[in-house]
């Protein structure tokens, strides 16, 4: 490695040095406590796939480079040189590492790795070391921020091939828009996925509630957050921003994506609108029947996967409970807290780097496969897109025979169409 880029790599790492940071690098006495709450560790039980040992990897470099002792003797402080080498290592520990925080909150001091696994993500970034799908997936969404005049034609004309499945599921009124956009002064910014399970289900919902809502021409995952790139995750984050503030929205609602969800209620900062998951926003439209909705239609057992991103880290548990128990008498919680749910395995980007993830995604998620069927549940529901393309991946290769679901779609499925 060369010393220019070694030095650029330090400067990087030196920015995130903030005094929590520096806490989390200084505090870990090894006690291993971390270790019963990783997924990973708990499914493939190796010492690199502990939490601390993850954590490590990021500390040995800043115990060579930001630690006195490490600076004269190295040899004594366990410090490493940043090279080839380390870059290896902390790839696989960033990518081994979804970032579910379930190990902060066992941990005795709070020691956030997900925090520090950012520093090795962002090295990687510097390095031009990082996967090369999600930087350019990043890529494409930076671009059509800066190119949405130029396709939003053809997305509008793509919506009306739509609006026939959204009637399908609620009937609108004579002249009312089935999926509106631009709507200057709207009280809800949908921001959804690309796709039209994520836009059909919610904009039936949003018109049964009569909902003074508009559609986002962006869609809501940030890959710059998955690749650890923070210009790119604000790049991707502003584009949304702008937009909301455009329109002068009351409240940005965002899809069933946890991480578009995290990245936008807690690094935008303080803004004219409310932030909200539309899992909240489907439990206020029921509490304040604003919807009615057919309760056990769906038949058998009903289990809920609890998106990392949206409740453990985001807080967002009691919602999507008070939602299920509405649609159905038979819902079994898969542990008797739900922050104690293991995380599905997929989340920090595992999912869209695709094959090149699915053995370890499969082999490490074995306890979440088991958490499942303890529940004997025959319906697996969950509120983010990456926990339902790994729970649905976790079907087929552990047999579960559950059907996997999107809370959502549920909801939508089971509108009752005579409301006053």
């Amino acid at each position: 490695m060369e010393q220019s880029l070694r030095e650029d790599l330090l400067k990087a790492f030196e920015g995130k040095l903030t005094k929590t940071m520096n806490m989390y690098l200084d505090t870990c006495s090894r006690c291993g406590i971390c270790t019963t709450s990783c997924h990973v560790f708990n499914s493939i039980p190796r010492p690199e796939y502990s939490p601390a040992a993850r954590a490590e990897v990021v500390r040995k470099l800043y115990k060579k480079y930001f630690k006195f002792q490490g600076k004269i003797l190295p040899f004594l402080g366990e410090a490493k040189q940043l090279d080839d080498s380390a870059l290896d290592d902390l790839n696989r520990a960033a990518y081994s590492c979804t970032g579910c925080r379930r190990c902060m909150t066992r941990c005795p001091f709070g020691i956030d790795t997900q925090q520090i696994m950012s520093i090795a993500k962002l090295i990687l970034v510097v390095a031009h070391a990082e996967p090369e799908i999600l930087s350019m997936l990043a890529d494409v969404s930076v671009s059509k921020g800066e190119s949405i005049d130029l396709i939003k034609q053809g997305f509008i004309e793509g919506l009306k091939r739509l609006e026939d499945e959204v009637v399908g599921k609620w009937k609108i009124e004579a002249g009312q828009i089935p999926i509106p956009t631009e709507v200057q002064g709207a009280d809800i910014l949908y921001v959804a996925l690309a796709g039209a399970h994520s836009i059909v289900p919610a904009a039936a919902v949003f018109n049964a509630a009569k909902e003074n809502w508009t559609l986002s021409f962006f869609e809501a995952v940030n890959f710059g957050a998955f690749v650890g790139d923070p210009l790119k995750t604000k790049l991707i984050m502003d584009r949304i921003i702008n937009e909301a503030n455009h329109l002068n929205v009351k409240e940005v609602c965002i899809c069933e994506c946890g991480t578009a969800f995290r990245v936008l209620k807690q690094m935008s900062g303080k803004q004219s609108f409310k932030v909200s998951s539309i899992t909240q926003v489907h439990a206020r439209y029921i509490r304040e029947k604003r919807i009615k909705i057919e309760k056990n239609r769906f038949k058998g057992i009903i289990t809920y996967h609890d998106p990392c991103q949206i409740a453990r880290n985001g807080g967002i548990m009691d919602d999507p409970r008070y939602i299920l128990k509405n649609l159905t008498d038979y819902f079994i919680d898969m542990s008797e807290k739900p922050e104690d749910n293991w995380c599905c395995g997929g989340g920090g980007g595992l999912v869209a780097l695709g094959e090149d993830t699915h053995d370890f995604r499969m082999k490490s998620a074995k306890v979440k496969a088991d958490q499942v069927n303890a529940t004997n549940a025959s319906m697996l529901v969950t509120a983010c897109e990456n926990c339902h393309a790994q729970l649905s991946d976790l079907n087929t290769y552990y047999k579960m025979d559950v059907e996997v679901k999107f809370l959502t779609s549920m909801v939508a499925d089971v509108l009752i169409k005579d409301q006053p």
